[in-house]
């Protein structure tokens, strides 16, 4: 079994790292250049720099900031935001980023998805949903940082997009995003067992119990959190010390 991962999540507005409940509230959490640097100091496995507003705002990731990052780090770096073009990719990969993350522009385009697989790879190719809980039971998927509802279920649209050629998906639910109150362990295990590529957990993580949690009964194969790590509530060395004494298997 491959180690779990534990990956930090730097949401971006204005080139602050930020932070909200339910994907609204917003409040800053900091330097995302020295997030970063201190997170990669301190056992993450992973980064993924998400600059939130860029497909509302209809602008690019801010490149810059994420060569500023990436030179402050040494492990794998995940950006998404904007992101629409094989063009765009190339930017971003050529100012440090190891992975991208694609949402709404891969749902109004699915053939992105095969585009960027085929240029880049399948591993470098993550695509985000970002997904809600209705009154039906049933998920459906969110477009625009959860501001546009869709009609499709994330069940349909991860199977797509597997297909298409993305290499992991990374699960955020709206229900549970900065409430601290645990992840989406139905939804994450389901896609975690359907699928056969990584899935990323995110939203809900707030006590190292939740990332437990997560890995054995949500079956994900890593887990992101950002707020319960910007503000200090939970370091993750202790965090690995944790887990692994709760039999999880993660890396040093």
């Amino acid at each position: 079994m491959l180690a779990k991962r534990i990956i930090p999540c730097l949401d971006i507005k204005d080139g602050r790292t930020v932070k909200g409940v339910n994907f609204e509230n917003i409040r800053d959490a900091g330097d995302p250049v020295e997030l970063g640097a201190l997170y990669a100091k301190t056992g993450a496995d992973e980064l993924v720099f998400l600059d939130i507003t860029a497909t509302n705002e209809k602008r690019k990731t801010l490149s810059e900031l994420v060569s500023r990052i990436s030179q402050h780090i040494n492990i794998p770096f995940t950006v998404g935001g904007g992101i629409s073009s094989v063009e765009d990719v190339q930017v971003l990969l050529q100012h440090g980023a190891d992975k991208i993350s694609v949402n709404t522009a891969a749902y109004k385009n699915p053939q992105l998805i095969a585009d960027l697989s085929k240029e880049f790879g399948s591993q470098c190719v993550v695509l985000a949903i970002d997904t809600k809980q209705e009154a039906d039971g049933q998920w459906y998927v969110y477009l625009n940082g959860g501001r546009v509802k869709t009609d499709t279920l994330c069940m349909d649209w991860a199977k797509r997009a597997v297909e298409l050629g993305a290499g992991e998906i990374l699960l955020t639910s709206m229900n549970h995003d900065g409430t601290k109150q645990g992840f989406a362990l139905d939804i994450t295990a389901t896609l975690s067992e359907t699928l056969s590529v990584p899935v990323i957990a995110s939203g809900g993580g707030g006590t190292m119990q939740h990332f437990t949690d997560v890995f054995t009964k949500g079956k994900a194969d890593a887990a992101l959190a950002a707020s319960i790590f910007h503000f200090k509530e939970i370091a993750i060395p202790e965090l690995k010390e944790y887990l692994a004494g709760q039999g999880v298997r993660v890396r040093k």
